[in-house]
């Protein structure tokens, strides 16, 4: 069995096809979006999903989300006593995923297609391989997001004839692709991203105006508030994508602080504790649409500076695109639809639900690999991200060399180029090969993938070279062979130091991470409620407080006895409590 995985910033699913079509795999809560979250308990036991992410408000310094940012880096996440690294923390995701389709599905988990932003880099596919390698999973294909998307709108909407832009943005990267549909075959024309370009970033920047106007710093705020303000943030930019206006504020008499939503039935109060931040007077913030737009125009400028590259790499007009369709957790953002309409000249598809339509199409892709007979004539192409070459001098005066160029961005998948190197001096006993990405002329603007050194005989200046190949595979990894004309030969897949590994140290962090104690199985909902209680008594006030209190006391009381029975009989009577209790952004608002 082969299913296909959406490893996302904000949440993961996880699909496979079967029975002719798309079947999103639900996790153990009966949810198709796990959110890639992880939590380190206070007994040192590792939780991930929803239950995790519950406890980043109370417990902000033991959670961690977003790491999904920091791929193909040496960036260290501390929890706890703990330090990882994010692919550690995206395959304890994915270990996740896997385990809980193997239950699903009732049998071995083969192989799975991983879903990456199409401008992910080397070092960033390597990564997400190697997360998918700690977890278990063998994984030899990775499709780009916006291509797994559109894989999965074209057999779902338009089956046919289309040229399509897709624009994928996300929790924490935005990728847009041009599409071009035929029949069978779906044909990756160019793509553009930006991978530090998300929902996450419209949240921040709301939560940083709203501390601007009232000459707050809110680098210097606790953790804790911090967190609840983008908490809050997340929630009003969702409710502006249904409603007219909604007004954030702190309040120094009730010691609380607050969304409130204004439409045709009044105002409707959001309450949170200030949560440590000591206020002299109330502040207040109307979050109207025009303002968020204000708040939001550098991000959608830089937007459009990705959908035109994207489109001037196609050769295309944006009057000859059929649609533009909307994908990810953050395509209702409805300024960034009036935005585009703008731009575009026509409103953008929200095809079916955005959320799920990269995990869908990553199924589609699973059904591919595994021959599925309805899929077996589909053909599926794709394209180089970035422009990928080498530092060359004209002579051994020049102190800035410039990058030749070896597969140019938008090339089609799989290709491979070679090029031949001369050396630069008289008696030169090796050249020395600077592999980079990017699009800048100079080198030095570029990024640096690696290296390699190939011994070439002695010699007068030009008499002796070396003849490199680049090879870019279908799932966008970099194979370099270079030989020099005295027969030395070097090759290697291009691999980021921070998260290479050899054999060895993979078995060993495998283990390593399979000696981190998990929170028994079938308990994460147990966890999430108490997690739930916990916000939620420090959230109310009055007779409900003490509510939150009785059940979050009850519960960890049945856990301690260890009856089956009445842990199942609390679990149902504090789900519908907590319920009723929280008012929650996503209760409130309906989003």
């Amino acid at each position: 069995m082969v299913i296909g995985i959406d490893l996302g910033t904000t949440n993961s699913l996880a699909c496979v096809y079967r029975n002719g079509h798309a079947e999103l795999i639900p996790n153990s809560l009966g949810e198709y979006m796990t959110k890639s979250a992880v939590s380190v308990l206070e007994d040192g036991s590792i939780l991930t999903g929803s239950a995790a992410r519950e406890r980043l408000l109370l417990h902000p310094t033991q959670t961690a989300v977003s790491f999904k940012r920091f791929m193909g880096t040496d960036h260290e996440i501390i929890l706890g006593d703990r330090a990882f690294q994010p692919h550690e923390l995206s395959a304890l995701i994915l270990r996740q995923l896997y385990e809980e389709a193997r239950t699903y599905l009732g049998q071995e988990i083969e192989e799975a297609v991983i879903s990456v932003p199409a401008y992910f880099d080397d070092n960033q596919r390597n990564a997400t391989k190697l997360a998918a390698q700690l977890a278990g999973i063998p994984v030899k294909r990775l499709i780009n997001e916006p291509s797994a998307a559109a894989l999965c709108y074209n057999l779902g909407v338009t089956y046919g004839d289309s040229r399509l832009m897709i624009l994928d943005f996300g929790g924490g990267t935005l990728d847009v692709s041009i599409v071009e549909c035929f029949e069978n075959i779906i044909e990756i024309v160019a793509i553009a991203g930006d991978n530090r370009l998300g929902g996450d970033d419209i949240d921040r920047a709301i939560a940083e105006h709203f501390c601007h106007m009232h000459s707050l710093n809110y680098e210097a705020l606790p953790v804790k508030q911090r967190e609840a303000l983008l908490y809050q943030a997340e929630a009003a930019k969702k409710a502006l994508s249904r409603e007219t206006e909604a007004r954030a504020g702190f309040s120094q008499e009730t010691g609380e602080s607050s969304f409130s939503q204004a439409g045709t039935n009044g105002d409707i109060k959001y309450r949170l504790p200030r949560l440590g931040l000591t206020l002299d007077q109330p502040y207040e913030m109307e979050l109207s649409r025009k303002l968020l737009r204000e708040i939001c125009h550098p991000y959608l400028e830089r937007i459009k500076s990705v959908i035109i590259r994207a489109i001037r790499d196609s050769h295309l007009t944006p009057d000859k695109l059929d649609d533009v369709v909307l994908v990810g957790g953050s395509a209702r953002l409805a300024v960034l639809g009036d935005y585009l309409e703008e731009l575009m000249g026509r409103r953008p598809v929200v095809a079916g639900n955005p959320d799920y339509m990269v995990a869908e199409g990553a199924g589609i892709c699973a059904g591919i690999k595994s021959r599925r007979e309805e899929l077996r004539d589909m053909v599926m192409t794709d394209v180089c991200p970035f422009s990928l070459g080498i530092a060359v001098c004209n002579d051994v005066r020049d102190q800035n060399p410039h990058m030749a160029t070896m597969i140019a961005r938008s090339s089609m998948l799989p290709v491979s180029r070679s090029e031949t190197f001369c050396t630069l001096s008289d008696n030169q006993t090796h050249i020395r090969l600077r592999i980079y990405q990017g699009e800048g002329y100079y080198a030095s603007e570029n990024r640096q993938l690696g290296e390699l050194t190939v011994r070439v005989p002695m010699g007068p200046a030009g008499i002796h070279s070396v003849f490199v190949t680049f090879a870019y595979d279908i799932n966008g990894i970099l194979h370099v062979d270079a030989e020099s004309s005295g027969g030395d030969r070097r090759e290697t897949v291009i691999m980021n130091p921070h998260v290479q590994l050899s054999e060895e140290e993979v078995q060993e962090k495998v283990a390593e991470l399979k000696k981190l104690r998990y929170v028994a199985t079938g308990s994460e909902e147990d966890h999430l409620l108490m997690a739930k209680a916990e916000r939620l008594y420090e959230e109310l006030l009055g007779s409900e407080r003490e509510e939150a209190a009785r059940i979050l006391d009850a519960y960890r009381q049945a856990i301690r006895e260890g009856s089956p029975i009445e842990r199942k009989k609390m679990r149902s009577y504090a789900r519908t409590r907590l319920n009723a209790l929280d008012r929650s952004w996503d209760s409130i608002f309906g989003v």
